[in-house]
């Protein structure tokens, strides 16, 4: 068994339409479990039909295509490609596609990282 696992999103413009909700979960497809991350596609002008917050992780959004709101409790926040946005477990979040929006989400529990990039490598 291979210590790596490998797995093929497609095309991100696909993504709309390939994963329901237009979302695809990678900790589901690559058995993750330190985080989730997800690969999402929102067409213009849709928004997302629910607010939500979390009881312990926060999220890192990362913006690859196009541009939109985030509402972040009351307030609005533009997000455009090269927007990064950490948000934290208690903000209640929603999101509006202002056009044709691509962004991958990264979800860890706050607090949690102990050790990155070479604080947690060994050069071989």
């Amino acid at each position: 068994m291979a210590n790596y696992k490998k797995t093929e999103v497609g095309n991100l413009s696909e993504v709309a339409t390939k994963y329901e909700n237009g979302k695809v979960f990678l900790h589901d497809v690559l058995g993750l479990t330190g985080c989730e991350i997800s690969v999402s596609s929102m067409p213009a002008g849709i928004k997302l039909p629910f607010n939500h917050k979390h009881k312990q992780n926060e999220e890192v959004y990362i913006f690859l295509k196009g541009n939109g709101v985030m509402t972040l409790d009351t307030e609005a926040v533009t997000v455009t490609e090269g927007s990064c946005v950490r948000v934290l477990p208690k903000v209640v979040r929603t999101m509006e596609a202002k056009t044709d929006m691509q962004y991958i989400c990264v979800q860890a529990k706050e607090g949690s990282l102990v050790q990155f990039g070479m604080g947690d490598a060994e050069l071989c």
